[in-house]
């Protein structure tokens, strides 16, 4: 990816831009994560089977054993860590390199979108598989925590991200716990996944109410995500 953009530097740097633009936004994608989960969480009450199927886009695991309040977990669990995996960590591979280089800004961030791929395709079985995950935790570090940061004030309590530390190690990933803890501080809900982790488990499991502002929260997250990358780039091309 880097090589190919490299030999755009000789083109005006209106052109380099676009092009790294370009790549960046490939790399994300926050509407379609939101509109997957607002099928998600919304078809809970209307159609529990549309609901399942709409979150194993979202989760690639089987939710046909998921009751409608552990679908809507699933969702909202998702929502956040997807935040974190497909958004917020590709925009700051880029704000990190681009100042260096907008070609190797945007290859950093199709790095990190590989990086995300990989892990999802192979998991842990096998040698490769736990490399890939390995690689995964490691480029996820960051990201993660920052994206509790954003996730916090976008859901109307800036301290959340403070609170989610109780929750941070529940799940086997080293990263998932700290934007879905989040999210389960601020919404004051109840995130399970059955035979693997509970975070925040004296609260309830949450309503399509929960879900509607866990979806609000994530967009006003990526919108701030977003704009700040942007106002990243406004500046290098200046």
């Amino acid at each position: 990816m880097y090589l190919p953009l490299r030999a755009t530097r000789p083109l005006p740097g209106i052109v380099v831009a676009t092009l790294a633009g370009l790549v960046l936004w490939t790399t994300t994608s926050l509407r379609l994560l939101v509109e997957v989960g607002d099928r998600a969480v919304a078809e809970t009450i209307t159609d529990p089977d549309a609901a399942r199927e709409a979150l194993e886009a979202l989760v690639g695991r089987d939710a046909g054993a998921l009751s409608p309040p552990l679908v809507r977990s699933a969702a909202v669990e998702s929502l956040a860590e997807n935040l974190s995996d497909g958004l917020v960590a590709p925009l700051l591979a880029f704000a990190v390199v681009a100042p260096v280089s907008l070609p190797a800004g945007a290859a950093a961030s199709a790095f990190v979108k590989a990086v995300d791929t990989m892990d999802s395709m192979l998991g842990y079985p096998g040698a490769f598989g736990r490399g890939s995950a390995r690689l995964d935790d490691a480029v996820m570090f960051v990201p993660a925590r920052l994206t509790a940061v954003l996730l916090g004030p976008a859901a109307g309590d800036p301290e959340a991200a403070w609170r989610a530390r109780r929750y941070a190690d529940a799940p086997a990933s080293p990263n998932a716990g700290w934007p879905m803890g989040t999210l389960a501080a601020a919404l004051d809900v109840r995130l399970e996944t059955p035979d693997a982790y509970v975070l925040n488990d004296v609260a309830d499991l949450p309503t399509v109410g929960d879900g509607e502002r866990a979806l609000a929260a994530v967009k006003r997250a990526g919108f701030v995500a977003y704009a700040a990358v942007a106002g990243l780039g406004i500046l290098l091309w200046l």
